[in-house]
């Protein structure tokens, strides 16, 4: 069997690049290990870069278990340029909270390896390798502060409850091998419109259970709040952006491709779903004073919002669903690249400390303010086109939906003018001007025209996107 390297480069790449991040934290003189972070930082670029390079090198490896299609090269690069953004906001938080950088960079490039694995997973095993790589860095990184008890119970309770949704999630993937005979997605799709059962039913009950913790959705949505509050703040950005973007990915692939003879079956289910993720993550980020924990009912809400484009099971809500998690990025990113800094500063996550930033840092508000009302789905930016591609797809079927969806935003404003408010009306307690470093400010930066443009001209975003969706049903 002839196998093409070529379709494996971005997973060579970023293995050798872990490893090699590792060494170099064992043998770099500690002095000089602050240059880890752009070393790192420049490299996930040229990944990114080999993934554009091979847009149009699509194939398919041992047998079909390893998958390269537009499709899963689209997420690589959502999952790249999220995790470019994180390394390069992040760096002064390493150099002053965190310590080991080599340890930190290096896990948050396997993070990128394990979600880049999930994308191309053309079966349930490699599905499963790729979800557990993801998810034992994530623990990782998330009680990387193991001197602060937060971080420490944060990564407990992830250890725990990961543990719990993996097991539901391998459980339920061994009952649709039971029933159809196959882990290949593309056959356990045609014996599943032959041969559907109530052990296949109880299969997907699993399977949603399972990956429904993934991307914390209601009723699976109890580690996120906790966990957001505990971890340090750029792994709750990465973790709020990359594994939700991975296990989306994860979802439209087994969900529209291997279980397509029942989609009547489960459609329903993930309406209701998506519908309650949006409430309760919009109503519980109302009365929160942690803006870390505001965040993660936002980050909740966003996951409902994105799920509406998984029930049609079509190419147009394939297409919303990319889209909105690619701008997704970038909001997140930036709001979370504040957050940080403003921690580093000083030593608070309270919203009521955020207190005439507007005074304090101009550019720190102003992003906080243009990515918050993005994820409000405010025109003229991002979200706003993110939100209308993903409602349109429902509006004939399901437009009960769409109008919780669209109320539920008019709800999300009010807590995020709040910290707004906050930032622009009242006078700081400290006045002195907070200067931000280079790679911070070139992260806000990027986070604020990419909102910005996206949601000006979404026109080049959503060809590619077209490109991406429709390759997924060219198998």
């Amino acid at each position: 069997m002839q196998i093409d390297l070529s379709l494996l480069v971005p997973e060579i790449a970023l293995a050798s690049l872990g490893l090699m991040v590792l060494i170099f934290g064992l043998i770099v003189p500690k002095s000089s290990r602050k240059g880890l972070g752009w070393f790192t930082t420049v490299a996930l670029l040229l990944v990114t870069g080999l993934v554009v390079a091979g847009w149009d090198n699509q194939g398919s490896l041992y047998d079909g278990m390893f998958m390269v299609d537009r499709y899963a090269l689209f997420f690589k690069i959502t999952f790249l340029v999220s995790a470019f953004l994180v390394c390069l906001g992040s760096m002064r938080y390493v150099d002053d909270f965190l310590g080991d950088q080599s340890e930190y960079y290096s896990m948050l490039i396997f993070a990128t390896l394990g979600m880049s694995v999930m994308a191309s997973a053309g079966d349930f095993i490699t599905l499963y390798l790729g979800l557990e790589l993801m998810t034992i860095s994530f623990i990782v990184l998330v009680c990387f502060r193991r001197t602060e008890t937060k971080s420490v119970e944060a990564g407990m309770k992830y250890v725990l409850l990961a543990g719990m949704s993996s097991a539901v999630l391998l459980y339920g993937l061994s009952l649709i091998y039971g029933v159809t005979g196959s882990i290949l997605i593309p056959e356990v799709g045609r014996a599943v419109a032959l041969n559907p059962s109530p052990a296949l039913m109880l299969g997907l009950v699993m399977l949603i259970a399972g990956l429904g913790f993934k991307v914390s959705a209601v009723p699976f949505h109890m580690w996120s709040p906790d966990i957001y509050e505990g971890a340090p703040t750029p792994v709750t950005a990465f973790l709020a952006v990359g594994s939700k973007a991975a296990s989306f990915a994860v979802l439209l692939r087994v969900f529209v491709e291997a279980l397509p003879g029942i989609w009547a079956n489960w459609t329903m289910m993930m309406a209701i779903l998506a519908a309650v993720t949006i409430i309760v993550g919009n109503l519980v980020a109302i009365p929160q004073t942690n803006i870390k924990r505001m965040l993660a009912f936002s980050s909740i809400a966003q996951a409902g919002y994105i799920l509406v484009g998984l029930v049609t099971a079509s190419e147009a809500g394939i297409k919303g669903v990319m889209f909105y998690g690619f701008l997704y990025v970038f909001a997140t990113v930036g709001a979370f690249t504040v957050v940080g800094y403003f921690y580093n500063v000083t030593g608070s996550d309270e919203i009521k400390d955020y207190a005439g930033l507007a005074q304090r840092s101009p550019l720190m508000a102003a992003v906080m303010l243009t990515v918050m009302l993005s994820m409000a789905g405010i025109p003229p930016l991002a979200g706003f086109a993110g939100k209308f591609y993903l409602f349109k797809t429902i509006v004939d079927d399901y437009l009960w939906l769409a109008f919780i969806g669209m109320i539920m935003s008019m709800v999300s404003v009010y807590y995020y003018l709040r910290v707004v408010l906050v930032m622009y009306r009242d006078d700081p307690v400290d006045s002195t001007p907070i200067n931000i470093s280079g790679p911070v400010t070139l992260t806000l930066l990027i986070a604020l025209g990419a909102t910005l443009y996206i949601g000006i001209y979404p026109g080049p975003l959503s060809e590619i996107v077209n490109s991406a969706a429709h390759s997924f049903f060219v198998h």
